[in-house]
């Protein structure tokens, strides 16, 4: 991470002096084709302002857990379930994520999907679905046609 106060923006969504990191370790969760960078997240600050990209027909891991996020779309189109509701999300859409809701971004088979995650500095792990919360889940219709393992 730069220590510089300015992180000029670079083609692509990059961010000078900010690391392209892997979304989490392979196989530590269900999840396809999806970038981090840390843009903000110093010892002074109690949050953290991260960026994700989803490459086209990707997905974040279907997760919860205690802390909330604030998610703001920079880039592409996709959809998102927060709770039981799946929504279409775009550019400039806000997303709230309460504490302990299930939660999971996709990005449209023809485009990717970036946008900045906002969350504590200090933070719980995720907390991935069991066998029958998937069940419970995927009870409804709209949820079950979204959900990716």
């Amino acid at each position: 991470m730069s220590d510089s106060p300015v992180l000029r923006s670079l083609p692509g969504q990059r961010w000078e002096g900010i690391d392209l990191l892997d979304y989490k370790p392979s196989g530590s969760a269900p999840f396809k084709s999806i970038s981090r960078q840390v843009l903000i997240g110093d010892d002074t600050l109690a949050c953290e302002l991260r960026y994700f990209e989803i490459a086209a027909g990707g997905h974040s891991t279907l997760e919860r857990h205690e802390h909330a996020h604030g998610v703001l779309v920079l880039s592409g189109r996709g959809a998102c379930l927060v709770g039981r509701d799946v929504a279409p999300i775009g550019v400039q859409d806000l997303v709230r994520i309460p504490p302990w809701t299930w939660h999971q971004f996709r990005a449209d088979p023809d485009s990717a999907l970036g946008f900045l995650c906002m969350v504590n500095r200090e933070r719980d792990r995720p907390v991935l679905p069991t066998e029958s919360d998937l069940e419970a889940l995927r009870a409804d219709p709209a949820i079950a046609a979204f959900v990716r393992p």
